[in-house]
């Protein structure tokens, strides 16, 4: 295994946005809920006060995760995360928590205090870090947790 590096997604990157948009795109599996264009729309979305941030794995240039988070709620500093995916041939490495923690340490970096939001199949992953489970919230076999920060 290469040297993975986490960063922002560079969304003045055309090849970078694709290759996130058809990594997202063909791990949904979902054309009518996750279309390409509604993907590609939401990482080239740059509104200031609800944001949109993508971050991305890569390994030697080529991307091989992208996750993103956004604002839910600006007046209570709610943020989700979202939009998660790590190609199949890599899934299993620690790629995609390492992910998850790029975000929240952004995240901390980034905002004073708030919480952060995410709907989850897997508990166990996020109650690793730090994240909650919100009592009876399960739906379809996933699962609303919260960190607060």
């Amino acid at each position: 295994m290469g040297k993975i590096r986490i960063d922002t997604l560079d969304t003045s990157s055309p090849p970078l946005v694709e290759a996130s948009v058809t990594l997202l795109f063909n791990a949904f599996a979902d054309p009518e809920r996750y279309s390409a264009e509604r993907l590609g729309k939401a990482l080239r979305d740059d509104d200031q006060v609800f944001y949109r941030r993508f971050f991305v794995a890569m390994e030697a240039g080529e991307i091989i995760a992208v996750g993103g988070v956004k604002a839910a709620d600006w007046a209570t500093g709610t943020h989700i995360l979202y939009l998660s995916a790590v190609t199949p041939e890599r899934r299993g490495q620690g790629i995609g928590r390492a992910l998850i923690q790029a975000r929240i340490d952004w995240l901390e970096k980034t905002f004073k205090s708030g919480r952060i939001l995410v709907s989850a199949a897997r508990k166990k992953r996020f109650r690793d870090l730090g994240f909650s489970a919100v009592g009876h919230s399960a739906i379809d076999g996933r699962h609303l947790l919260v960190r607060k920060f």
